[in-house]
């Protein structure tokens, strides 16, 4: 090929351009996903299958990844971090509107420490064609006016009315649990035998000597020393035997320090103490009972 031939100019075009025809395509750009499209009115609270379709995703769309099915009709975005009041927010609105929250689940509206979600509980009116699903129960009541209430825009059984329905469906203790609760939160009397316990645990304790014979003890009782000072707060406690009796909960090993400190006190004012687990209360209740009754002899 010589200097300045014409064919010197077209061959070398010609390989480039066969260079570039034959380069391998780049297929990464074919292998990633489109990034799927979420509204951002979808993107803060669940929302029900019409709620989807007004907002341009498809029933088809909402088994995709980008979602998470909460119930019959109810999604979220798979990215959003749900709340117990953000799901009942959420099958509120997709339920008839005169569908009221009941039973534990109104407990729990009320501060009592339940859960809210085994099933989620709702009334609707005695002809309503609402029917129970997947994590949710209907019940078909005829409730008044005065039955009912609001907790944060949710419409809900009153605390009497969730009582007097819970009444007939726990155990005992479990609604004694409830009741002591209730009278801690000033929320009202629901039980005679009703303290202000500071956890459930120490209402099944106080149960648990009850139901054995024992003698009531009082709940959550100041404690001073022979000069008036100040010792420490009973669960529970026998003043005529200056028995105080604690439970133990979970993080007593993280308070270990000052716990041993605390029975030091009680004990150098003249106090005894017994000092219980869940395991003692759950696996060895006879243990429990026996060494209170033994305790309480010993002061006759």
């Amino acid at each position: 090929m010589q200097l300045g031939d014409p064919y010197a100019v077209f061959d070398q075009s010609r390989l480039l351009t066969g260079w570039v025809g034959t380069a391998k395509p780049n297929r990464h750009a074919e292998l990633v996903a489109a990034r799927p499209w979420i509204p951002a009115e979808l993107k803060h609270r669940p929302f029900s299958t019409q709620e989807a379709r007004a907002a341009g995703v498809s029933e088809t769309s909402l088994r995709g990844n980008s979602w998470r099915r909460l119930g019959r009709g109810l999604y979220c975005w798979a990215g959003l971090r749900l709340d117990h009041w953000d799901r009942l927010a959420g099958w509120h609105r997709c339920l008839v509107p005169d569908a009221v929250f009941i039973g534990l689940t109104a407990a729990w509206l009320h501060h009592l420490d339940v859960d809210p979600h085994k099933p989620i509980e709702v009334a609707v009116s005695p002809d309503s064609g609402a029917r129970s699903r997947r994590g949710l129960v209907v019940r078909h009541l005829a409730l008044s006016a005065e039955e009912i209430t609001k907790t944060r825009g949710l419409p809900v059984t009153t605390t009497t009315r969730t009582f007097s329905d819970l009444r007939s469906r726990l155990s005992r203790v479990e609604y004694l649990v409830l009741a002591d609760q209730a009278l801690k939160l000033d929320l009202g009397r629901f039980d005679e035998l009703a303290e202000p316990a500071e956890s459930p645990m120490e209402t099944r304790l106080r149960w648990l000597l009850r139901e054995a014979g024992l003698p009531p003890p009082l709940v959550q009782v100041d404690l001073h020393d022979g000069e008036g000072r100040f010792v420490a707060r009973a669960d529970l406690y026998y003043p005529a035997a200056r028995l105080v009796i604690e439970y133990d909960g979970t993080n007593h090993r993280e308070r270990l320090v000052e716990d041993d400190r605390r029975q030091n006190q009680l004990q150098r004012a003249g106090f005894r103490l017994l000092r219980f687990t869940a395991a003692d209360l759950l696996q060895r209740p006879e243990t429990v009972t026996a060494l209170v009754h033994k305790m309480l002899l010993l002061s006759d």
